[in-house]
């Protein structure tokens, strides 16, 4: 997933909550942390 705002990481949590292996990366490290 790229961009961990608030919809990438919604999206990504909904994709590994249905079994699929998510990586999320942002060029923001804040949002990372």
């Amino acid at each position: 997933m790229i961009g961990t705002g608030y919809v990438g990481l919604v999206s990504g949590v909904c994709f590994a909550d249905l079994g699929n292996d998510v990586v999320c990366v942002d060029k923001d490290l804040n949002k990372i942390k």
